[in-house]
């Protein structure tokens, strides 16, 4: 991951950054919540707008929120956060005006209220191109300024991400305090991610020849854990080839992984493993990607692609489970807790063309009850 500043850049007045952000030629989408949103109105208060700005929304109540991202995040004010509203920006940017250059840019803050707030005052600022993600950080020293302030800052703060992204010249001067500064960080694609992230590619990997696994482990690797790399030890020993791992970019109803969260996520891995990226989210998909392959999955996933209301109804279901059987895959199942209970494949109650391209894992093979959604919420109250 880069972090970058930008060269040649001149402080300015809001008047004068709008000008230069409207002359660029960029299509932006901006979003804000919870602070900010001084941005929207010092740039569509100067001529010239319509030749930049294609939207600006404000989806401060927690169900715009959802609608915005396609589902309610883990937190509603975080880096990662941020950076899902600029890629769902620049989705709609894109779905607006397909011909031109286009940015998604997006601010998640958490400010001074009329009631006291635990955490720290803070904004989360991030714009997304075909090319590039970046993102900006800022905490604001709590107490030391009124709502209004904080706004003031907040919003010249997307103010200067917008001119950043357009590459304009002009920057507002933040009126920061002692001790508080701007963490900036930045990940300039390579040609495949872009590609991948554009729909011109369907599968890019890393770490490896490109060869077709023989098996391979998908999840979002949020984050990558002890038991994660157990499945894929046991999994090695039991297949008797490499396990490769793979990650979806591209979700059904939320936006796809940004560069920054990619960068993040495949630099878990270490140099000798092999991770593959797709636009490949159902395992339809993955079959149509890696015919033969045997899927690594827990018991909880297996019970999901034997579900119907995942479908829609009975007879896609069916479909679906004929299509990942046709094209020569399997599913090696581990146990995992399911509402409590740790459950192994002969404990679960699958459709039986489903159970047939199944093999469990036994529990005195594998059992491992770490769970990356509490790893998550951990990770969230120790930062």
């Amino acid at each position: 991951m880069a972090t970058r500043v930008s060269k040649s850049v001149r402080k300015t007045s809001q008047q004068q950054l709008a000008q230069e952000v409207h002359s660029r030629g960029l299509r932006i989408v901006l979003a804000v919540t919870g602070g900010g949103s001084e941005a929207i109105s010092a740039l569509l208060k100067v001529p010239g707008a319509s030749r930049s700005i294609l939207a600006a929304a404000v989806p401060y109540a927690a169900h715009a929120m959802g609608e915005w991202l396609g589902g309610p995040p883990d937190d509603f004010c975080s880096p990662r956060t941020g950076r899902a509203m600029a890629m769902a920006s620049f989705l709609k940017a894109k779905a607006y005006d397909p011909e031109s250059p286009t940015c998604g840019v997006a601010c998640t803050a958490s400010l001074a209220s009329d009631r006291p707030k635990r955490g720290q005052h803070r904004a989360h600022v991030a714009w997304q191109t075909a090319t590039t993600t970046a993102a900006y950080q800022l905490e604001l020293r709590k107490g030391r300024r009124t709502r209004e302030q904080e706004e003031a800052v907040v919003a010249a703060l997307v103010l200067n991400a917008v001119a950043e992204a357009t590459g304009a010249a002009s920057r507002l001067e933040l009126p920061l305090l002692e001790g508080e500064h701007v963490v900036t960080s930045r990940v300039d694609a390579p040609a495949d991610e872009q590609d991948l992230l554009a729909d011109r590619a369907m599968a890019i990997v890393r770490g490896a020849d490109g060869q077709p696994p023989a098996a391979i482990f998908p999840g979002a690797f949020n984050p990558l854990h002890a038991g994660h790399r157990r499945m894929a030890s046991v999994a090695r020993g039991i297949v008797g080839a490499d396990v490769a791992f793979e990650i979806a970019i591209a979700n059904v109803d939320k936006p796809p992984l940004d560069y920054i969260e990619i960068d993040h996520r495949v630099r878990q891995f270490e140099s000798g493993e092999t991770v593959w990226l797709t636009r490949a989210p159902t395992f339809v998909k993955k079959a149509e990607l890696f015919p033969g392959a045997r899927f690594v999955v827990g018991a909880d996933t297996i019970v999901r692609v034997g579900q119907q209301r995942y479908y829609g109804h009975e007879a896609a279901m069916r479909q679906a489970i004929e299509s990942i059987a046709a094209a020569g895959c399997r599913f090696l199942v581990f146990g995992r807790v399911i509402d409590g209970k740790f459950c192994t494949l002969e404990d679960l109650s699958l459709p039986e063309s489903l159970a047939a391209i199944c093999q469990g894992v036994p529990a005195d093979t594998f059992r491992e009850d770490i769970s990356s959604t509490q790893l998550r919420a951990e990770q969230k109250t120790t930062a």
